[in-house]
């Protein structure tokens, strides 16, 4: 019994002070995090000491908190204290909206997200960037960093940098000695006229580089200057003064490139040819009137195609955009590729371009471009090959020169020689009246077919339903029926196979109009005005017109009749109720309780009614006697006893005055 007695409590002894010992270690734990700023409000992981008008850093920042927020204060570089280095759980610090002038020192040592925009730095030291091993996110957006602020290397003591944003500074050229895994950098919105070959020599993750709105030409920027970006996935050079394409562009892994905003007048045929693996291309905003063909031959992964508001010139040498965008896949978008000239088709879609109807000029490989001479047939023609008879002349198929070749004026003034006319093809219009055109043709060479279309031209070419026909080589001719007086007509003649003959170049279009409306006779000629005018009857406004003037005619008589026929009947109305007006006995009876205008009462010792509105009644003669009653009055309610005296003497019915 005494040994267990002697044992229980040095069991119990040994327990609590077990307990003990780790009640203070919890209680030590739990006030430190517990504790908190003054002036600054926890939540948890997070302690808010923002818009408080802070110069400083506050002390006693606990341990454990990983998000410090001291944005939109008055801190400036002395107001961090070397305790606050020594916070280890700080991963996040938000400083933006301060009065900082330099990039600030005793920082957290382990902070990873660092937000320092809107400042007014203007320089970076590397012993700054030395402390924060661990830094993988640097915003430095829209502050007053200059290339000489920034010290030699400065970044590439960051070893863990990843993303670098320097957006709005004053940078006039890429800070050289950037840290080789920086994955992202934006040096968007400052004066950057030079980007040296060095600047980007050893960034071999970078994945995404935007260098918008500044001052870069392509003499600005060094050769071969991007080769080195391997990995880069997105290049923005939005907003800055390029005549083409940057060259020598990654295609191992590029998928964006924006290249909009910028003066780009051409694109080599080689701009794009190792971009393999591009899915979105814009080229909008610039200067770009036309394409080099097959440009956009190795974008086989093109998913997006954006050129708006570029002054396309819809020739004969953006043909092949055309046919492009017809055979495009449904997986690629292309947008803005719209007509700005020549003014016949401006606003239209390149896509919806009939290129058969547009002023090519014909040309014969090896020979210059020509103008031709002028025609009489239809002012704006301008085929060089084009013959149009005046339409009083009958149709005689031309026969080709003997004598020399002419010279005439060419593009820029110079007179040059005409293709031989065994090379060409020679058309002519005959008019034969109003509705009908026969089209004729010349080839010195052997055709085998021929495809004639014809469309109505008006505000847009778009709008025309093109007709077409196919004819045989041997066919010289063809007449165009049914056409509209009045009309201009695109007419194109396509040979579709020949020797050593390229349809594409060799294509004649013409414009005729057809004259106005008039009736055949033998000479095919208007014989007179009265027969112009009477045959133009039939044309659909002058139908319309006649026919809204004949209704609004029958609707005029029909409201006349209505007019006369109320007329007339209000006028019988009025006679026959002034004739049937005072005469009945109502009028004259009991006029002392029935207001009449039309009853001339006289309320004396006698007095007689008298209808004032019977012109008949006022012509007759009357007698006027009075009527004495034994008591001086009248008894209006004894009307029309038998004892009744008569006093009327005239042709209307005879007056009743009533005595007792």
């Amino acid at each position: 019994m005494g040994l267990q007695t002697t044992k229980c409590p040095s069991h119990g002894a040994f327990f609590l002070k077990s307990w003990l010992i780790i009640s203070l270690g919890l209680y030590s734990q739990v006030s430190k995090l517990l504790a908190c700023p003054s002036v600054c409000r926890c939540d948890r992981n997070f302690v808010y000491c923002n818009e408080r008008s802070l110069t400083s850093v506050p002390l006693g920042i606990p341990e454990g908190v990983t998000v410090l927020y001291l944005h939109n204060n008055q801190i400036n570089n002395a107001g961090f204290p070397a305790e606050l280095h020594s916070v280890q759980s700080v991963h996040t610090v938000y400083l933006y909206g301060n009065q900082l002038d330099e990039f600030p020192m005793n920082l957290p040592k382990n902070v990873r997200i660092l937000h320092l925009q809107e400042n007014n730095i203007q320089t970076i030291s590397r012993a700054a960037l030395a402390q924060l091993l661990k830094l993988e996110e640097l915003h430095l957006d829209d502050n007053s960093i200059s290339t000489v602020g920034v010290e030699d290397g400065a970044f590439r003591e960051a070893i863990s940098l990843r993303l670098l944003f320097l957006s709005k500074n004053h940078l006039s050229s890429v800070p050289v000695g950037l840290p080789v895994d920086l994955q992202e950098l934006r040096v968007d919105e400052n004066r950057i006229a030079v980007i040296s070959d060095m600047a980007f020599q050893n960034l071999t993750s970078l994945e995404r580089l935007i260098v918008d709105g500044n001052l870069l030409t392509n003499k600005g920027i060094a050769e071969g200057t991007f080769s080195h970006l391997t990995k880069l996935k997105e290049f923005s050079i939005v907003r800055n003064s390029l005549s083409r394409p940057p060259p020598d562009l990654p295609g191992t892994h590029l998928i964006r490139l924006y290249l909009q905003d910028n003066q780009i007048n051409h694109i080599p045929l080689t701009a794009f040819s190792n971009l393999r693996k591009l899915e979105r291309l814009d080229i909008s905003n610039n200067q770009l009137r036309m394409l080099t063909r097959g440009v956009f031959d190795n974008l086989s992964n093109l998913k997006q195609l954006t050129a708006r508001n570029n002054p396309w010139f819809c020739d004969c040498s953006i043909k092949w955009v055309t046919e492009w965008l017809k055979y495009i896949p449904s997986s690629l978008n292309v947008r803005g590729f719209m007509c700005q000239g020549p003014e016949q088709v401006r606003g239209m879609a390149v896509r919806e371009l009939n290129m058969n109807l547009l002023s090519c000029p014909t040309t014969t490989p090896g020979l210059p471009l020509f103008t031709p001479a002028p025609s009489t047939a239809s002012p704006t023609t301008q085929p060089p090959t084009l013959s149009i008879p005046n339409p009083s002349r009958s149709h005689t198929p031309p026969t080709p020169p003997t004598s020399k070749l002419p010279t005439i004026p060419d593009w820029d003034g110079r007179e040059r020689v005409t293709p031989p006319i065994s090379e060409r093809i020679q058309l002519s219009i005959h008019f034969v009246n109003d509705t009908s055109i026969q089209v004729s043709w010349l080839s010195l060479f052997t055709v085998m077919a021929y495809k004639l279309t014809w469309v109505k031209m008006g505000h847009s070419l778009v709008g025309g339903i093109v007709q077409e026909r196919i004819v045989s080589g041997e066919k010289q001719h063809l007449s165009l029926v049914n056409l509209e007086p009045r009309s201009t007509y695109r007419i194109c003649l396509v040979p579709l196979d020949a020797f050593n003959y390229r349809a594409v170049e060799d294509t004649i279009c013409s414009e005729a109009t057809t004259h106005a409306s008039y009736l055949n006779n033998g000479s095919n000629t208007a014989s007179s005005h009265e027969q112009t005018t009477s045959h133009s009857v039939g044309s659909p406004f002058l139908l319309a017109g006649l026919i809204g003037g004949a209704v609004i005619f029958v609707l005029v008589v029909l409201l006349s009749v209505f007019c006369w026929h109320m007329h007339k009947k209000g006028r019988y109305t009025s006679q026959k109720w002034k004739y049937n007006r005072g005469r009945r006995k109502d009028d004259y009876c009991e006029a002392g309780t029935k207001k009449d205008n039309s009853i001339l009462e006289m309320t004396e010792t006698s007095f007689q009614i008298v209808s004032l509105n019977n012109d008949q009644l006022l012509k007759g003669d009357f007698r006027l006697q009075p009527i004495y009653t034994p008591n001086g009055g009248i008894n209006y309610t004894d009307c029309h006893i038998p004892n009744n005296m008569r006093y009327c003497n005239s042709s209307v019915p005879d007056l009743e005055h009533c005595h007792t």
